[in-house]
């Protein structure tokens, strides 16, 4: 294994379409956004790398932290859904906590979903349209499965 020193603490934010990955890096005066091809893994991957960073951000509260990091241990009703993307979905209210299985297998959590983001992803007439454009790379997210 080879390993390579990667600096993205000028990255601003991530996108992924078309099996692009969108990059918005910070130049300091001006902000400049690149494309580059990669796969669904590769942007879920720097998500996952984004939850891990900003656990160990001192800006974060350590409560805030561990209700986070227990929300995984309790089950949130699933509710099958007709999606090329997504197997079912499932919601707490109470916690504000949006549990989505993908057709892949992998299961994500997303933070601070409000209930009318809910029932908005739930009316809508592609489940995996509204995910790419109002949940995807909105929302906090780690992956459980």
């Amino acid at each position: 294994m080879k390993l390579t020193k990667v600096d993205l603490t000028k990255l601003v934010a991530i996108s992924h379409k078309d099996e692009h990955l969108g990059l918005l890096i910070d130049r300091g005066n001006s902000l400049e956004y690149f494309e580059i091809p990669a796969p669904l893994a590769a942007y879920e991957g720097l998500q996952q790398l984004d939850f891990i960073v900003a656990l160990e951000s001192p800006e974060l509260s350590a409560a805030t932290d561990d209700e986070y990091l227990l929300e995984a241990e309790e089950d949130i009703p699933m509710l099958p859904v007709e999606s090329s993307m997504a197997k079912s979905l499932g919601y707490d209210a109470e916690r504000q906590l949006l549990q989505v299985e993908f057709r892949s297998g992998s299961v994500y959590q997303y933070k601070d979903i409000d209930e009318e983001t809910w029932d908005a992803l739930q009316a809508a007439d592609s489940t995996g349209q509204f995910y790419n454009e109002e949940i995807k790379g909105s929302y906090k997210s780690r992956r459980v499965e």
